[in-house]
């Protein structure tokens, strides 16, 4: 069973970005916010951070008390995505990158002779050393090498930042040992939780179930006999998988923590969710919308529509649904929207009425035109005071493209 896979994981991405913008912030302890309030959450957090119990999901306040003089900088997603192409890029000039598996991580397949430790370990410290040329000093990288993706992953998690460790599958299975359960790819508390219910606590436990006991924990034969194998060192391909939802949340600055301040944030969302569902060709079928109100009250509902996928549509479901929000629950904190039951559009029926058919053509309109000249050229109204609310985002398995229709 040989080597086959390079894991490049950067080492607290989006921070690291900021430093390397901002000289002055190196060598200084730094989260990065969504928006400028001390209700906000840490999105990312340095190592100098987190050696003082900072963690992402910190509230800001808390992370200030924890970390006095703590820079808390703004995120900026474009940039993200910018330095991440570059990333790309530097890592395909020492090996060409198999699959990007989100906007800080990617895998490079070994093949012939790069399948040699020391010969992965040399293309391991190019990388290292392109970055450096590349890039400078700040944007630093662990990389894993090992028999699959989540072994090499798992590899690059053992030496953290700037490590190299190599899993070799004659290692296996006690190489694994002295980690936590936890420290496998899709074992959270929740799913923690479950093997201890079945009695397994210790990675030891874990890799001597068979896999029947896999299954009755993972609740699916399919993850098992996945999983199973993975953790033998075999080479496994990826399940197929459809998107489920769209969607978009935003914590509210205090200048919009008001009724009207909320509805335009949230029409604002809409807009965004339904130009990127027909940017990746799918129609929905039921929208779920929520509030967080600072008092720590939280209120939801849905509405199921017709499949369809154009802005109008959701847009005049939205204003019966916010209709039946409560009125007496004090200020808006936090506002968000899903879009569910999504279907691909070759799966789709569109409408036989005659007006939806032409709003859809309206919504593709709308999308070419603010492609052309920019987010907010065109737009349904509600969303005046907060044209620059809720920007970007980047889900960690998602690299957005720069698209001024969907931003």
């Amino acid at each position: 069973m040989p080597l086959r896979y390079l894991f490049v994981d950067m080492n607290a991405y989006f921070a690291s970005v900021e430093q390397h913008d901002h000289p002055e912030w190196r060598n200084r302890p730094l989260v990065v916010v969504p928006v400028e309030a001390r209700t906000s959450s840490c999105i990312a957090v340095n190592y100098l951070a987190k050696a003082r119990g900072v963690r992402v999901g910190s509230p800001v306040w808390e992370a200030e008390k924890l970390c006095p003089g703590v820079v808390c900088a703004p995120a900026r997603p474009e940039r993200y995505v910018e330095i991440h192409k570059e990333i790309v890029r530097a890592v395909g000039r020492c090996i060409p990158v198999t699959k990007v598996m989100s906007i800080d991580e990617m895998a490079c397949s070994l093949l012939g002779a790069e399948r040699e430790p020391a010969k992965a370990e040399d293309i391991a410290r190019s990388i290292k050393a392109e970055l450096r040329h590349s890039l400078g000093e700040v944007l630093t990288c662990s990389i894993g090498v090992g028999p699959n993706v989540m072994l090499a992953k798992i590899a690059g998690d053992m030496k953290k930042p700037d490590g190299l460790t190599v899993i070799r599958p004659e290692e296996l299975p006690d190489r694994l040992y002295p980690l936590k359960i936890t420290d496998f790819p899709g074992i959270g508390p929740r799913m923690e939780k479950r093997f201890h219910r079945y009695g397994v606590t210790t990675t030891r436990e874990l890799l001597q179930l068979k896999e029947s006991a896999l299954a009755r924990v993972w609740g699916s034969r399919v993850h098992a006999e996945r999983w199973f194998h993975l953790l033998q060192g075999e080479d496994v391909p990826d399940l197929p998988t459809r998107r489920r939802t769209v969607g978009h949340s935003h914590v509210l600055p205090p200048a919009q923590r008001t009724p009207d301040g909320s509805r335009a944030v949230m029409v604002r969302l809409i807009h965004k969710a339904c130009a990127r569902l027909r940017s990746i060709g799918y129609w929905a079928g039921a929208m779920a919308i929520g509030l967080r109100f600072t008092e720590g009250v939280k209120w939801h509902t849905a509405r199921q529509l017709p499949h369809c996928q154009d802005t109008l549509q959701w847009l005049l479901a939205f204003g019966e649904m916010w209709d039946e929000r409560p009125t007496d629950a004090g200020p808006p904190l936090q506002v968000w929207m899903t879009l569910t039951d999504l279907k691909p559009a070759e799966a789709a029926t569109p409408s036989l009425i005659p007006q939806e058919r032409q709003a859809t053509a309206l919504s593709h309109a709308m999308d070419a035109i603010n492609r052309k000249f920019g987010k907010h050229a065109v737009r349904f109204g509600g969303i005046s005071g907060a044209e620059g609310a809720a920007p970007m985002r980047i889900p960690f398995n998602h690299i957005p493209k720069i698209n001024p229709a969907t931003n």
